[in-house]
Parts: C-alpha cells; structure tokens; sequence
C-alpha cells in the first residue's frame, strides 16, 4: 500500500509532502516506511517493523488520519493485499 499526502502551498515556501510505503520484509513482517519533507529535497525516512499486515496497515491508516488533520491532503493512494 502507498499513500502520498502534500500540505496546501504556502507563499515563498515549496508544499510539503509526506509518503506511506508497506513492505514485506525478508524476515516473515511488514514495514511501514515514512518519508517527510519539502519538496524538491532530501526527506526525512523512519521505518517501523510489524509482525503482520494488518498491524502495519492498521499502523500506516493512523499515521494518514493524523497528518489529515495537521492539513495534508490525500494525493494518490494505492492499494495492496499481503501475499
């Protein structure tokens, strides 16, 4: 699953976005991979481990409602079913 959010443009400042990533990993989990920053730069990155799916998505849907609220908007989502 990958979602990516942008917060509304600002005068004299590039938007900000922040990107969702769920991956399997080698080692029978999923992460959830976080990247924020402004665009046109280098992001900042944070990668949380889960011992499933639905942990991870569960993890990944709070972190999108929470960056709702502080003003992003939903630009593209992309589903994925674990394999």
């Amino acid at each position: 699953m990958r979602v990516y959010l942008q917060a509304t443009f600002e005068v004299d400042k590039p938007p900000r976005y922040y990107q969702l990533l769920l991956q399997e990993d080698l080692i029978e989990g999923w992460t959830l991979v976080r990247e924020w920053g402004q665009q046109g730069t280098a992001g900042r990155v944070k990668r949380d481990h889960f011992a499933s799916f639905e942990e991870a998505q569960k993890a990944l849907l709070l972190v999108r409602d929470a960056q709702v609220k502080r003003g992003y908007q939903v630009v593209f989502m992309r589903g994925m079913e674990p394999t």
